[in-house]
């Protein structure tokens, strides 16, 4: 089995990555997909992620046999902070061969493995790599979590605009109504406005609405 692998990232830390991961996997598992999420880096947890747990839960899942053998959360950090600071706290690098190979086994055992990024697109991975950086090398179609909320046209076109300079594939534009800071009227208004610049810009992109809990 040769599997996809799809990068969600979000256009702000705090936009429902993490939510959008787990309803998309159990989503596309309820359609008959073998799917498994998986977390390029985890901070501030010890031993486990809680990124990977609430997957789970939204998933209805207790845990996946890759969940144990950590292929699922493959490198993991102790202070709650961008995983360049984290890492300098813990007296660590970054393995990013472990994630990769972690990453290939989980492709070789599902047919789509979701990999969630930490934070947004720029996030420092280390002092010398982005998040962005990571996506683009690999050469991973990218699902862009956004939101209604004041704002996220802003931090959604940046993002797009960085996807498009480096020539990443936008998979799918993910729009989480399950934001509470949203006002129905702002919200209904920027869904159009990012649906028609997708629609303009990003063609081939789908467009994905994550619903309310």
């Amino acid at each position: 089995m040769t599997g996809a692998v799809y990068f969600v990232s979000g256009i702000d830390t705090g936009i429902g990555k993490t939510y959008a991961t787990g309803y998309l996997a159990k989503l596309w598992r309820e359609q008959g997909q073998n799917v498994i999420t998986q977390k390029l880096v985890q901070t501030g947890n010890v031993g486990f992620s809680e990124d990977i747990q609430q997957h789970r839960a939204i998933m209805g899942i207790d845990e996946f046999k890759e969940d144990r053998e950590q292929l699922t959360m493959p490198e993991i950090f102790s202070y709650p902070a961008s995983p360049h600071l984290a890492c300098q706290i813990d007296g660590r690098a970054l393995d990013f061969d472990k994630i990769k190979q972690a990453t290939a086994t989980l492709v070789e055992r599902y047919e789509v493995v979701l990999l969630e990024g930490a934070g947004g697109l720029m996030v420092p991975l280390t002092t010398e790599v982005l998040s962005i950086d990571y996506i683009e090398r690999e050469q991973l179609p990218v699902i862009l979590v956004s939101s209604g909320r004041l704002g996220s046209i802003n931090h959604t076109l940046l993002s797009l605009e960085a996807l498009q300079r480096r020539q990443i594939n936008l998979y799918a534009l993910a729009y989480n109504l399950n934001d509470e800071s949203q006002d129905e009227i702002i919200s209904k208004d920027t869904a159009a406005y990012l649906k028609a610049y997708l629609q303009k810009h990003f063609p081939d992109a789908l467009w994905i609405d994550i619903p309310k809990i």
